[in-house]
């Protein structure tokens, strides 16, 4: 009677299955090291109320960040996201500020939230317009409004911090539906959209192809520089969505304050989400993923009191080893 022997499995080809392992579902790894550290060592960790100023927090940084991404999948960047959110959240309070939104207030509501998104949208006009028409590189281009934005966002301002009081802007940034922030549920259905946009439309195949091959999409046909733009000008209305956002939780507007150094959270949400950088992919819920970690590593950090400045270079350690395991994974 013969026998027949199973292979076994080499080390090196444990070791590389391994690796791939943790190359695939890094991010959920880490998420898991991160909650159980959390839940073992940080006080009060496990609590509605850390839950939900998690959840407030996060929700910027994961909104910017989406737009962020489809950017990204075209194979640019976005330094300006931090500008415009200050830019339209200096605009809402000087509406409501003005005597026109005080005779007229659901004119005002409506101008404070359609003035400043339109705005943003020209932004990212601009910004698409210099890339794609007159091929500036996306971070020399988007580096003029990271640079002016936020300047003309304290002209207009005198520099000064401005406050209003109006409930229905508020309840953008303090609502909740069913007991949960309302920002929460409003970075849902924006995820839901924009993978809908990315997987199941002609403009998100279009996107995908530009970043993963330009001189190959233009030669299928595809409408290279409108893609572009068109990316740019999503991702600025969702950082202009969310300076709204953080205007609305505070009830006033500090232009040299929202969005401060957002383009650094974003990018690593993306990146840690599992966007490449050369392009060509959009993974919207991983990037919400992405930006989860970030935002429990810099809630970690405060929580157990080591200064904010830490939790600048943890982001920058955390990029490199995104950076490099999505090296492993293009290899």
């Amino acid at each position: 009677m013969s026998t027949t022997e199973l292979p076994l499995a080499s080390p090196s080809r444990t070791y590389a299955s391994g690796a791939g392992f943790v190359r695939q579902h890094g991010s959920l790894i880490a998420l898991a090291l991160i909650l159980l550290f959390n839940v073992m060592v940080t006080p009060n960790f496990v609590s509605l109320q850390t839950f939900f100023v998690n959840i407030s927090q996060v929700a910027t940084i994961s909104i910017v960040a989406v737009g962020m991404t489809l950017v990204i999948a075209t194979g640019g960047i976005d330094l300006s996201v931090g500008a415009v959110m200050a830019l339209a959240g200096a605009l809402a309070p000087l509406i409501f500020t003005s005597e026109f939104a005080q005779a007229y207030p659901v004119l005002g509501l409506t101008a404070a939230i359609a003035v400043p998104l339109v705005v943003a949208l020209g932004c990212g006009v601009f910004n698409g317009s210099l890339v794609s028409l007159l091929n500036v590189q996306p971070i020399i281009a988007t580096l003029i409004l990271f640079i002016s934005g936020r300047g003309i966002a304290q002209v207009l301002t005198n520099g000064n911090l401005q406050t209003f009081s109006n409930k229905a802007f508020s309840y953008l940034g303090t609502g909740k539906i069913l007991g949960l922030p309302f920002q929460g549920w409003l970075v849902l259905a924006l995820a839901i959209v924009i993978w809908w946009l990315v997987h199941r439309t002609l403009f998100g195949r279009y996107l995908l192809a530009v970043g993963g091959n330009e001189t190959a999409a233009r030669l299928t046909g595809a409408p290279v520089k409108r893609i572009k733009i068109g990316a740019y000008v999503i991702c600025a209305g969702l950082a202009g969505l969310a300076g709204l956002i953080v205007v609305a939780i505070n009830s006033a507007s500090d232009a040299a304050r929202i969005g401060n150094l957002m383009e650094l959270d974003a990018i690593a949400a993306a990146v840690v989400g599992g966007a490449l950088l050369q392009g060509g992919r959009a993974p919207v819920f991983g990037v919400i993923l992405g930006a989860v970690i970030i935002q429990l590593v810099r809630y970690t950090l405060l929580a157990n009191g080591v200064a904010d400045e830490v939790a600048l270079v943890a982001k920058a350690g955390i990029i490199i080893l995104a950076v490099y395991i999505q090296q492993g994974r293009k290899d």
